[in-house]
C-alpha cells in the first residue's frame, strides 16, 4: 500500500540504505512495540477554509482573535471533516505511534490560555474515543496497544498560576486541578524567564527561583513530570536537585553536536537528567539538530546519548506532527490576514539564532516526516541497539519516568 508521503518516506530510505534485512526487521519490531512520543502533536489540518477568514475579516475580527480561531480549526477539522478524518487516521496509523505525550496547553502561566488549548484536545478524545482516547496512566498506553488504538497524553508548556500573588503556596492551587483534568507533564519555563525561573532564550543563566523549588515540589507531590525543555541550562540542574522524581527534557538535542543552538543540553545537564532517573528526548526540527538537517544528523545525536550515558537516557520526540489537506478549493484565494508583533513566549536569542535561520527553524527535511517514525526505529536497529535498548528508546522510557512520576501520589488511587 502506498504511504501517506511517498516520496518522504523514500527520501529517508535512500538516506538510511537499510539491509532487506535491517528493514524488515526494523518496521516489525515497531509494529510490535509500544511507541510513544515524549513530546508531539497528533495530526492537524494546514490551513482553515479560506471562506472563514474572510467572514472574520468582514466582521472586523482582530488578529488575535482570526489567530485564536485558526488554531482551534488547525485541530478540530479533523474531527469534523470525514475526508479530513480519513487523512487523520492514515497519517497517525502509518507512525506506528500508540501514545503523543500531546501539547495541550499554551506557552504561559495564564490558566485560561491554558484551558484553551487543552479544550481542543480533550474534545478530540472525547469525539473519537474509538480510535483515539486520552491516557491517565501508563496502564492506559497499554491497552491502547492492546486494543489496537491511540492514546493522547496530555501535556502543558507551561504552569498554570492563580496570578493573585496572595501567598506562594496559593499561586500552585491549580496544579492538582490541572491534574485531575488530565494533564500530566508541564515545563517550568518557555523560553523567558517566569517567576519559577529562567528561560533558554534568556542571555542569563539564573537557574530556579525559591518559588519554582516550592513548584517542582508540588509537581512531585501531585504526579505531573517536571520538563525542562526550554529551560536555561542552571534551571535543569536546579530542577533535577529540588524534585525526588525524575526529571526529563522531553524535546532538545545535544549540545555537543550542535554548541550554537540555545534549547541544546550540555553533557552536565544530560548526566544530571539520567542521575534523577530521567532522559533527553531527542527533537528532529532541523535547526535543532545541524549538520545536513537529515535522518542520519538526527540520528546522530540518539546515538551520542544513547553511547555516552544509556539507552536509558534518551528516547524520540519530533516536536512535529503531520499536516492534513483540505479540499484545493477551500485554499484558493486565502486573504492576508493582518501581521501582529511576535507573541511573549516565542522570544529568541538572536546571537545564537539569528533572524534570517527562523525559517529554517520551520522547515522540514523530508527525510525527518513525522509518519516516517518506523524508520527511526530503522536506523537503530542498524546502529547495532539490541531490542530491548530500542524498545525502551521508543517508548519505554517515557512509559517508565511517567509510571514513577505517579508513584504515592496525592491524586492516584491506592491500589488493595
Amino acid at each position: 500500500m502506498e504511504k501517506v508521503n511517498q516520496d518522504q518516506w523514500d527520501a529517508a530510505l535512500a538516506a538510511l540504505k537499510p539491509s532487506q534485512r535491517d528493514l524488515e526487521y526494523g518496521l516489525k519490531l515497531h509494529e510490535e512495540s509500544i511507541v510513544c512520543e515524549p513530546y508531539g502533536f497528533s495530526p492537524t489540518v494546514s490551513l482553515i477554509p479560506s471562506g472563514e477568514i474572510r467572514r472574520m475579516l468582514d466582521d472586523r475580527a482582530t488578529s488575535l482573535e482570526i489567530t485564536k480561531i485558526i488554531t482551534e480549526l488547525r485541530a478540530i477539522n479533523c474531527i469534523l471533516d470525514q475526508d479530513l478524518w480519513e487523512q487523520y487516521q492514515r497519517a497517525f496509523d502509518q507512525s506506528g505511534i500508540t501514545c503523543i505525550f500531546q501539547n495541550a496547553g499554551e506557552e504561559t502561566q495564564d490558566p485560561l490560555c491554558i484551558l484553551e488549548r487543552l479544550a481542543r484536545f480533550t474534545y478530540i478524545t472525547d469525539m473519537k474515543k474509538e480510535y483515539v482516547f486520552k491516557a491517565l496512566t501508563p496502564d492506559d498506553i497499554l491497552r491502547a496497544k492492546k486494543e489496537k488504538k491511540h492514546c493522547l497524553c496530555f501535556t502543558s508548556n507551561g504552569v498554570p498560576l492563580m496570578q493573585r500573588w496572595e501567598s506562594a503556596e496559593s499561586e500552585l492551587y491549580l496544579l492538582h486541578i490541572f491534574f485531575q483534568l488530565g494533564i500530566r507533564m508541564m515545563h517550568l519555563t518557555y523560553n523567558r524567564r517566569n517567576m519559577l525561573g529562567e528561560g533558554c532564550s534568556e542571555p542569563a543563566n539564573g537557574g530556579l527561583s525559591d518559588f519554582g523549588r516550592m513548584a517542582v515540589r508540588e509537581m512531585n507531590r501531585v504526579g505531573i513530570i517536571v520538563d525542562v525543555a526550554h529551560s536555561g541550562w542552571q534551571t535543569c540542574l536546579d530542577a533535577v536537585k529540588a524534585s525526588s522524581k525524575p526529571v526529563i527534557a522531553s524535546h532538545s538535542v545535544c549540545h555537543a553536536l550542535n554548541e550554537n543552538y540555545y534549547r541544546s543540553k550540555n553533557d552536565e545537564i544530560i548526566r544530571s537528567l539520567a542521575d534523577s532517573g530521567g532522559f533527553i528526548g531527542i527533537c528532529n526540527l532541523q535547526s535543532f539538530i545541524a549538520g545536513k538537517g537529515g535522518i542520519q544528523d538526527f540520528l546522530n545525536h540518539i546515538d551520542y546519548v544513547g553511547k555516552k550515558f544509556g539507552p536509558d537516557y534518551v528516547a524520540i520526540a519530533t516536536d512535529r506532527g503531520y499536516s492534513c489537506h483540505l479540499p484545493e478549493k477551500d485554499t484558493e484565494n486565502l486573504p492576508s490576514i493582518p501581521g501582529k508583533r511576535p507573541r511573549w513566549e516565542a522570544f529568541y536569542r538572536e546571537k545564537q539564532f539569528p533572524a534570517e535561520t527562523l525559517e529554517t527553524f520551520k522547515k522540514t527535511d523530508p527525510e525527518l516526516a513525522w509518519t516516517n517514525w518506523p524508520l527511526f526505529t530503522v536506523g537503530l536497529v542498524q546502529r547495532g541497539y539490541k531490542d530491548d535498548e530500542i524498545r525502551k528508546i521508543i517508548g519505554g522510557n517515557i512509559m517508565r519516568v511517567a509510571r514513577e512520576v505517579l508513584e504515592n501520589t496525592s491524586y492516584m488511587p491506592v491500589a488493595k
